[in-house]
């Protein structure tokens, strides 16, 4: 049973979109999240595993097999920024009014 926890930000360059996207559940890998979404002509700008990342502002949802969860989208490409988290400035991207830190050993 898949249990796991991934995130990703991406940049659809010809519709000039960029979203966050978590699965809980649906891939047992992170390459298979991180393929599924470039054949559907993104490009993976972060991807991480539920270890790597900081949420900031985004909750996990429940475990959900068969669907990924859109979390924010915006028209043009994500905002990287710094973002305080328990005192210490790590790198974020923000999509539209979300923001998390995809890896947590970046500091800005």
């Amino acid at each position: 049973m898949n249990t796991q926890y991934f995130r990703v930000t991406a940049y659809h360059p010809t519709e000039d979109i960029s979203v966050i996207m978590d699965s809980h559940g649906m891939f047992d890998m992170l390459w298979q999240f991180s393929s599924f979404i470039l054949n559907k002509g993104f490009q993976i700008l972060e991807v991480s595993k539920e270890s790597a990342f900081l949420d900031g502002n985004i909750t996990k949802t429940e475990k959900i097999t068969d669907k990924l969860i859109l979390h924010a989208s915006q028209i043009g490409k994500p905002d990287y920024t710094a973002h305080e988290h328990n005192g210490v400035n790590y790198r974020a991207v923000k999509v539209e009014n979300k923001i998390y830190i995809p890896d947590r050993n970046k500091r800005s």
